[in-house]
């Protein structure tokens, strides 16, 4: 016997969890993949007049970007379909950021429809709005209640940008209705993506556009980060929508709400890292039932690890910190609050294979040796533990082989994709993850993340976006209807 009796059974009490765990993982996985899906049919949007359409402000948060990565976004942007008249899009970069609002003052020789809001300091006279809104409105819990009741020293972030931009636009058109939108520095809309609003709007409260990465193959890195979005954003977040069963979080970009109903719930939570999953939160709370958009924003996706881990700390940070106090906060019951878990479970079960890929190794390697070292129920389990992530697996790798033609025409693109993300890769990736686990859990104990900790940008899909149409062979598969 290679290890010693006492060791053996310790060995198998490990193996013991670890495979109940990811029992659990996967039951988690079926009750998510059980909930209905709530899709909009941008063909409901045939009937509806042009002047009915609803006015869309779409908000633009930057912090030091590229003018070249704004550049491509904005290209975009001006492919949306949509009347003039009723869009607006504008940037709100930070007063103190010079050089992109430089930039962004050169990009509106270009893009004649690009407006631009600077976002001034808190202790500015303009932010009055803010906090007389908010003392108005009981549900914006964090100003009334907390350790940070009241206080307007707001951090420097994204989510500031859209508080003070959303408000001023809001009130400076006394209450008028309009969609808020908004996007990240590299998001790059489908040209139906308001339509898809206008669709969606008639049916729902609150709609989501899924994303994709356009830079599968630009890295490793970049291909195993993407690998990330299509099991998220590309699988199993639709299911959130679950006809209003289930809370859902938001995606951060390609999002739509109506002003009013924002503006009733008090809008962001500032002293949250990441705004989407307690926003999204909110408003299921209240009611507000999610669409799924199916055609994608184009991004793009770290070219290091590094950096990936800085991007993925902040969203193990955020997630942390809406499902602790604002569930409370909310009003949640222990159901509910279970049920917001069952989001992050996917993620966090991530923690199991510090002890199930040893201890995993060490049943197999037994079982190779002709030792009988485990019950026969635990057997069991773990063959059906292996039947279920076989399956998974294959769901997963069929979906995300499907999505590659989003932004891959060439086949052996996709089939390069696809080998950079095998399973072996993806197992390796899964083991890397427990790095932005314990430095986001680290984060959210010592109440950490609260100034913007961007994900650099490069402009990584210039040559996807940017190749005119009907000249090139990506512009297809980039803009192909989902």
């Amino acid at each position: 016997m290679l290890f010693e009796p006492g060791a053996v059974d310790v060995l198998v009490v490990l193996f013991a969890i670890s495979q109940i765990l990811y029992a659990l993982a996967f039951v988690n996985d079926f009750y998510l993949f059980s909930l209905p899906v709530n899709r909009v049919q941008i063909s409901d949007a045939r009937d509806t007049p042009e002047r009915d359409y609803p006015d869309i402000v779409m908000f633009y948060p930057v912090l030091n970007e590229l003018e070249s990565t704004m550049r491509t976004t904005l290209i975009a942007l001006d492919r949306v379909l949509y009347p003039a008249g009723k869009k607006r899009v504008i940037a709100i970069p930070n007063w103190d950021d010079a050089r992109t609002l430089a930039s962004l003052k050169r990009l509106q020789f270009e893009f004649p429809f690009l407006e631009l809001l600077e976002v001034p300091a808190t202790s500015d006279p303009s932010w009055a709005r803010v906090w007389k809104a908010w003392d108005a409105n009981e549900k914006a819990y964090w100003w009334h209640v907390g350790r940070r009741a009241g206080d307007r020293n707001l951090p420097p972030k994204k989510t500031r940008q859209l508080i003070y931009a959303f408000y001023r636009t809001y009130e400076e058109g006394e209450g008028r209705e309009f969609l808020v939108n908004y996007i990240d520095a590299d998001s790059c809309p489908p040209p139906n993506h308001f339509m898809a609003a206008v669709a969606g709007m008639r049916r729902y409260d609150v709609l989501q556009a899924k994303n994709v990465a356009g830079n599968l193959n630009a890295s490793l890195a970049a291909s195993w980060h993407s690998f990330d979005h299509m099991n998220w954003d590309g699988m199993k977040y639709a299911h959130l929508s679950a006809n209003g069963r289930q809370p859902y979080w938001m995606l951060g970009k390609g999002l739509f709400f109506r002003a009013s109903d924002l503006y009733e719930l008090g809008s962001f939570h500032p002293w949250i890292t990441i705004e989407d999953p307690e926003v999204g939160m909110r408003f299921w709370k209240n009611g507000k039932r999610l669409g799924v958009i199916e055609s994608p924003l184009i991004e793009e996706v770290p070219l290091t690890f590094g950096r990936g881990i800085t991007q993925r700390k902040r969203w193990v940070c955020g997630f942390f910190q809406s499902l602790g106090e604002p569930t409370r906060r909310l009003g949640f019951s222990a159901w509910e609050r279970v049920k917001a878990w069952l989001i992050f479970l996917p993620c966090l079960s991530l923690w199991v294979n510090l002890i199930g890929y040893p201890v995993g190794a060490w049943a197999m390697w037994a079982l190779v040796r002709g030792e009988n070292v485990l019950p026969l129920w635990l057997v069991i389990l773990a063959a059906i533990n292996i039947v279920a992530f076989a399956v998974s697996l294959t769901v997963l790798y069929v979906n995300t082989w499907k999505r590659t033609a989003l932004v891959l025409e060439r086949k052996r693109d996709r089939v390069a994709y696809m080998l950079r993300v095998n399973p072996l890769f993806v197992a390796a990736w899964w083991l890397m993850w427990l790095i932005p686990l314990g430095i986001g859990l680290w984060m959210y104990l010592r109440d950490l993340g609260q100034v913007w900790e961007r994900t650099e940008k490069i402009n990584a899909n210039e040559d996807l976006i940017t190749v005119h149409q009907g000249g090139a062979a990506h512009q297809g598969a980039v803009y192909r209807p989902a």
